[in-house]
């Protein structure tokens, strides 16, 4: 056991059949180096996932029925550049899933060996038959570079998208020797207009614990989880999807430095990781990708025994809170105090901000599973707990189709059943 890891090798697949790189013991710090998700493993035909993550590390003493808490330390961009964009499958150059069932068109090879020639979408060839192999067509692409702070990003046109590709690993900060997947500028591609300013707010859009069935690190989630149902690759049944998946890849742009996980253990050891940060990332993702970067993120992780949740628990930074879920300061609760006086009552509770991760195949689906998920954790009403959203919390969209957040005013005295009053009021100073 160690109690400080640091973890390069990366993996497309999570589950009980990927090893662990390492275990450490709770209140341990990881650094975990990931590479860019979404455009680079999407175009890496033997990628068998729409992302790759770190090769997870186990948690001593975590085990199913237990919960693992991630507490994001710091999350540092290392790359220069990256591209995102839009786009349509390709039919003929895919089984199943054109992130997770790659086929070469030409030799009908699943998941092919490939090799480089050139720049643009014709680079990435079969290794088996020397044609080009991009299970998708781009329909609006962009290419953005950062500052050397990495505070401020800006598209380029596209000759200078084209300069960046031919030097495509130093600009994504991807080592060619050990990387798994393509760096994304390598398809030169900018049908964004060039010199579009854009803050960088870094966050992970993959992170947490291993599923209980193997599947594609980019579909342990209950939306993009609906592609590997029945699917000839990959596939399972809706039932194995919604016992085993951890909701890991929520893409919920708050999911930064500041932030807590609270996340379900489904394995012996938990199993952490992570991957898939954006230098940004607006509410929702509509355009299902955004600007994928190689990272460093530093982690402490540790157990809370006997808490059985069957999604993550965000506590997000105190600002990303919405308005009315923020804790009452302490002016408000003289007032409030005061008020109770008038009308000859006292105030009867206090509370803290829980946020529970729903996902399904759309929105309302997403929203009814994270009030059941809820409903379990609290043994609240489901009459109560929309109650108490409505009057003080909020249901906010993570992405498009189907993940969401719910933020439940969550009685103080609850939270102390649930072993979890010290954490919130450690993350929002109460």
């Amino acid at each position: 056991m160690s109690d400080l890891l640091e973890v390069r090798a990366q993996s497309d697949i999570v589950g009980p059949s990927v090893p662990f790189a390492g275990w450490v013991k709770p209140n341990s710090r990881l650094c975990l180096y990931t590479e860019p998700g979404c455009i680079g493993p999407k175009i890496t035909p033997q990628l068998r996932s729409g992302h790759v993550v770190t090769q997870p590390v186990g948690v001593e003493g975590a085990e199913p029925g237990d919960a693992i808490v991630i507490r994001i330390e710091r999350l540092d961009v290392i790359s220069k550049a990256t591209a995102s964009g839009t786009e349509v499958p390709r039919p003929g150059h895919f089984v199943s899933s054109a992130s997770v069932g790659k086929k070469c068109a030409a030799c009908g090879r699943l998941n092919p060996d490939t090799y480089l020639q050139g720049t643009g979408l014709e680079a990435i060839r079969c290794r088996h038959c020397g044609q080009p192999v991009l299970a998708f067509t781009p329909t609006h692409f962009y290419t953005v570079v950062m500052d050397q702070e990495r505070k401020v990003a800006l598209t380029v046109d596209a000759q200078q998208a084209e300069q960046i590709a031919h030097k495509a690993y130093e600009w994504m900060g991807l080592n060619p020797a050990q990387a798994v997947s393509y760096p994304a500028v390598l398809l030169a591609q900018a049908q964004m207009a060039g010199g579009i300013p854009l803050r960088m707010r870094p966050m992970i859009g993959n992170v947490g614990t291993v599923p209980s069935v193997d599947m594609p690190s980019s579909n342990n989630c209950g939306d993009f989880g609906q592609a590997i149902i029945g699917a000839e690759v990959f596939g399972i049944t809706a039932e194995q999807l919604a016992e085993a998946r951890t909701d890991a890849h929520m893409d919920i742009d708050s999911v930064r430095a500041g932030s807590v996980l609270i996340c379900p253990v489904k394995v012996p050891g938990g199993g952490v990781f992570a991957g898939d940060v954006h230098a940004f990332q607006g509410d929702g993702e509509i355009a299902g990708h955004t600007s994928d970067v190689a990272a460093r993120v530093e982690v402490i992780v540790d157990i809370i025994k006997g808490l059985a949740v069957d999604g993550p628990i965000l506590l997000p930074p105190l600002s990303d809170l919405p308005p009315l879920a923020k804790p009452l300061s302490d002016e408000e609760q003289q007032k409030a105090t005061a008020l109770a006086q008038e009308f000859g009552t006292t105030m009867s509770e206090e509370w803290l901000p829980l946020q529970m991760i729903g996902s399904g195949a759309d929105l309302a689906q997403a929203v009814e599973n994270g009030l059941a998920r809820l409903e379990k954790l609290t043994g609240l009403g489901r009459g109560e707990i929309r109650n108490r959203v409505t009057m003080a919390g909020a249901v906010e969209i993570g992405r498009l189709p189907g993940m969401i957040q719910i933020t439940l005013p969550t009685p103080l005295d609850l939270l102390q059943r649930l072993g979890l009053d010290r954490l919130l009021k450690k993350q929002y100073q109460r």
